[in-house]
């Protein structure tokens, strides 16, 4: 059984930044990720020449502390300013579609930053975490069979999933079991030559869809034409167990409705479902925690959603960690 101060389950933006918080720290810490490499939903999906971050599109950076990082990135070349000819399809909500803050993207993807986060950490992809027991100390098992030990845990796998690995008499589970997530297909189109459209990215108000973006628009991705399509929460969840063939050409339909210059014959075409996409009713509470069982978990759901709400998220739930051990 091998031993680590802290087991964290999920590398995405919480989990990494925890991860290299603690680590900075001398704290042993261990990732686990059923995926086959950092990202979560700020994933990045590659067919061929063209690039897809098919999750998260981009971040805006609000708070004093997370501009200053974001600012350091950006000196060390890790992100970039995205400017898209922008669009919306629809009526207008009240208030438009807020401030127009900078639209921030990692390079040469979405995942590119999570990537460097993970540089010298200890993380173990395609590990699925398949049960989580406290007894003075955590015992984790892996779905191979492996067992791990830790002296504390930080979840930051989606909360239905989250709370699945803990008891029904835990004290975080009926909190993280009365977490509402919704889902989000996402389209992927790759076509021969560029789509002529005066946009790169669209809002979009009412129907199936709610965004359309030109991914190779994005700094230093390739020049592949690549586009990303997420439908609407509510007709996402209607389409939940559909295969995702059938989401695909039902998406597709209804972005040539809206633009026929999209019903030229995309060479690539997948759907990618996103089963916890977003909370509902997002927290506010940075993390959850319980001490007793130096328990900790976080995500961007746990702090506003948002990329920046999951970095500030893994922040708290570090220092927490950081002051039980």
């Amino acid at each position: 059984m091998k031993a680590t101060d802290v087991i964290i389950v999920g590398a995405g933006w919480a989990g990494l930044t925890a991860a290299g918080h603690l680590a900075a720290r001398g704290i042993s810490v261990m990732l686990l990720d059923k995926a086959r490499g950092p990202g979560g939903r700020s994933s990045t999906r590659r067919e061929g020449e063209f690039s897809f971050d098919h999750g998260a599109q981009y971040f805006t950076a609000r708070s004093e502390a997370f501009r200053r990082r974001v600012e350091a990135w950006e000196r060390a070349g890790l992100v970039a300013q995205w400017q898209p000819r922008l669009r919306v399809f629809g009526p207008r909500p009240d208030g438009g579609h807020g401030a127009p803050d900078r639209r921030l993207v990692a390079v040469p993807g979405m995942n590119g930053l999570l990537r460097r986060f993970a540089e010298g950490l200890d993380c173990r992809y395609t590990s699925r975490v398949t049960n989580a027991r406290f007894d003075q100390r955590w015992q984790i098992e892996l779905e191979d069979g492996t067992r791990l030990d830790a002296a504390a845990l930080l979840l930051t796998a989606p909360p239905p999933q989250a709370a699945a690995l803990l008891s029904a008499q835990h004290p975080l589970h009926r909190q993280l079991s009365a977490v509402e997530m919704q889902p989000c297909w996402a389209l992927m189109l790759g076509y021969e030559q560029p789509v002529e459209t005066d946009f790169d990215a669209a809002f979009v108000n009412g129907g199936h869809l709610a965004w359309i973006a030109r991914n190779s628009s994005k700094p230093q991705r390739t020049t592949a034409e690549s586009w990303v399509i997420h439908a609407g929460a509510d007709w996402s969840a209607e389409q939940l167990e559909l295969e995702p063939d059938q989401v695909a050409a039902s998406m597709l339909g209804e972005l040539c409705r809206l633009d026929s210059v999209f019903s030229r014959k995309p060479v690539v075409q997948r759907a990618h479902r996103w089963r916890y996409a977003l909370a509902r009713k997002p927290l506010n509470e940075g993390c959850l925690l319980d001490g007793a069982s130096r328990l900790a978990v976080a995500g961007d759901w746990c702090s506003g959603s948002r990329i920046e709400g999951a970095w500030s998220s893994g922040v708290a739930a570090a220092r927490r960690i950081e002051a039980l051990l």
